[in-house]
């Protein structure tokens, strides 16, 4: 007898207001009628048991009085890594209904002997999309990742208005407290580097504090994904890190996170598919590569090779363009006193332009006072052959090269690139020396 929810509370009440013969009328009748007795008082015993045992995965969700919120809790299942914490992605495999209490439990859990990750969300109603996922803000974030295997149980408790910050699982797995710890760091993270910000209406040094406070932001999720022993949990830190899967500004993390994770799990497909993004002939250059030795049409109109215009023991590689005005702040408040200080130690500097218009080009160049250093350009705008050979997309990015053309350092800005350029060449942190 299959024993569902909506049965369990008739088959209790049976049991409870003695609809089942009592064992006293039965206890005098013949031997036969006896043993159905027993028979009966141990099928009784399994149909109470069966009844009130607790659903794999239940827990309680707190709906806001304002009626806003959908009663309902959707179970996500991410097919690959790249549906991991992403929105309109995952495939629905079950919904559970809250009651009245706040109470819910899933009944169509999949058949997995191996930790799997689930997503958990709720919506807002007229929401027509089950699994829309919000990555906007972990504070009020409509959804969290549970790790589940066939046999274990799952008791969880969340506020529907502040789903992710809220979310509690009861006595957890070392797994799932791993992504509990996860979300602690990420919610901290968001709200001293992230919280507040604006991407829109800033000036250009607002502009590099923004994507420094991403980094920021994102180092503490690799952190996490660095340190962890727990493989599912470091895939959702991995996604978390850029849920729009752009990697450019950290491709070192995802190659480490490739060697960490293809030794333990060789077999695991999420750890293929992640060491398929890992690729190097996809990722920007890395730190510790040889950069290509790239032909330059330069300022003055020759054609150069990139190895022939090094300096002597540090190159900056400048990727910026006329329009891009943290770019042009740069030139001005970093670049030109960087050179002037330092230039006669060896020190080199090449733009290298993202313009279409050799007026803008050479407009720039002027008005910013950066004349000083050499530059180039293809005049090609966005479709820069230089950019593609880089596997770059974003400006302003740079590379710091050795007197071998070996990258030492990558998009360091403002405060932090003249640091380590006064470090590397006063204090003799080059290669080399």
């Amino acid at each position: 007898m299959k024993i569902t929810r909506n049965n369990r509370a008739q088959c209790i009440s049976l049991f409870r207001d003695g609809n089942f013969p009592p064992l006293i009328y039965l206890w005098g009748l013949n031997s036969l009628v006896m043993k159905q007795t027993c028979y009966l008082s141990l099928f009784l015993l399994f149909l109470h048991t069966s009844c009130t045992e607790q659903a794999l995965l239940s827990g309680k969700l707190e709906l806001p009085p304002d009626n806003s919120w959908a009663s309902a809790v959707y179970l996500i299942q991410p097919r690959s890594l790249d549906e991991v914490a992403a929105g309109y992605a995952g495939q629905v495999i079950d919904s559970a209904a809250v009651q009245a209490d706040g109470s819910f439990a899933f009944e169509n859990l999949p058949d997995s002997p191996q930790p799997i990750l689930l997503e958990l969300a709720v919506q807002q109603k007229g929401e027509r999309f089950a699994n829309r996922l919000d990555n906007e803000n972990p504070e009020t974030d409509n959804y969290f990742p549970v790790i589940w295997k066939n046999g274990e149980q799952l008791e969880v408790a969340a506020s529907a208005k502040n789903f992710q910050s809220s979310f509690s699982i009861r006595n957890p797995s070392p797994e799932n407290a791993a992504l509990l710890q996860l979300r602690d760091i990420r919610l901290e993270a968001y709200q001293q580097f992230l919280r507040g910000r604006d991407e829109e209406g800033h000036d250009a040094e607002q502009l590099l504090g923004e994507e420094k406070a991403l980094l920021n932001y994102q180092q503490a999720l690799m952190d996490f994904a660095e340190n962890t022993d727990h493989l599912l949990p470091a895939l959702t830190a991995i996604r978390w890190v850029s849920p729009e899967g752009d990697y450019e500004r950290v491709p070192e993390f995802l190659v480490a996170q490739c060697g960490k994770w293809k030794g333990e799990y060789p077999g695991h497909p999420w750890v293929a598919q992640l060491c398929e993004k890992s690729s190097r002939e996809q990722l920007p250059v890395l730190k510790g590569d040889q950069i290509p030795d790239f032909p330059l049409p330069m300022l003055s109109g020759d054609t150069v090779s990139l190895y022939q215009l090094l300096g002597e023991r540090l190159t900056l590689l400048d990727l910026w363009a006329s329009w891009c005005a943290p770019c042009r702040r740069e030139n001005r408040d970093v670049l030109l006193p960087l050179w002037e200080r330092h230039h006669d130690k060896g020190f080199q500097v090449i733009g290298y332009a993202l313009d279409s218009s050799e007026k803008a080009w050479k407009g720039a160049i002027e008005k910013d006072g950066a004349g000083r250093w050499l530059h180039a350009s293809h005049l090609q705008g966005d479709d820069a052959p230089l950019m593609e050979a880089l596997r770059l997309q974003t400006i302003p990015a740079n590379f710091l090269l050795d007197k071998e053309g070996r990258v030492v350092a990558k998009n360091l800005h403002g405060t932090e690139l003249a640091k380590f350029v006064e470090e590397y060449l006063e204090e003799g942190l080059y290669i080399g020396k």
